[in-house]
């Protein structure tokens, strides 16, 4: 029943943004929506920056390449999409694939905390700089990948201790095959801190 009211909750949190509009521009020039998909009552959250020419297409993140190595990594961990939650902090795909600006990420960080008091992980893994910095501003992703941080953030109005997992982005592992191994070591993390070992 739980999973059923959060996807509830869910679908009437990706209507208000169609409602609000938050980034015109962006969403002009995109095709649709990228909202996020899985399991509305995941243990994790994964959160990557912007939809990329896939997911724009599809309507899901996390579609491509580097969906496919994600997948891979849930695997190495005993995991599937269907028990995690994957979303990014932007919604739109920006055009060219460039970076989203920093006022579209900020747009955008009202809806993302509703998702995650929605969902209630227990943990929240960044993909990449752009998403871990949003969490962690002083963020150093060669120095900071795989160590679990704890924050206090507002989430529906009451202030709350969350953590969040900083991790290399799974793209970055296509162009630099070393990341491969340091991504998949610190998936290990993710698994650990779900089994409440950490």
């Amino acid at each position: 029943m739980i999973r059923k009211q959060k996807q509830e909750q869910l679908d009437e949190l990706a209507n208000l943004i169609l409602e609000d509009n938050p980034t015109p521009q962006l969403k002009a020039q995109a095709t649709q929506l990228v909202f996020g998909s899985g399991n509305p009552d995941a243990d994790v959250v994964f959160i990557g920056e912007a939809p990329g020419k896939n997911e724009d297409l599809k309507g899901e993140p996390f579609v491509g390449a580097a969906g496919k190595f994600l997948d891979e990594m849930l695997d190495s961990v005993q995991l599937k999409r269907s028990d995690i939650y994957i979303t990014n902090i932007v919604k739109y795909r920006p055009p060219n694939n460039r970076d989203p600006l920093p006022q579209e990420k900020a747009a955008f960080w009202p809806y993302l905390l509703k998702q995650i008091a929605i969902i209630q992980p227990k943990i929240i893994a960044t993909l990449g700089r752009h998403s871990g910095s949003a969490f962690l501003q002083d963020l150093t992703i060669s120095r900071d990948h795989g160590q679990p941080k704890k924050l206090r953030v507002v989430l529906d109005g009451k202030e709350e201790t969350i953590v969040v997992l900083p991790l290399y982005h799974p793209a970055a592992a296509l162009y630099n095959g070393s990341l491969r191994e340091t991504l998949l070591e610190d998936f290990q993390i993710v698994s650990r801190i779900i089994s409440n070992e950490l």
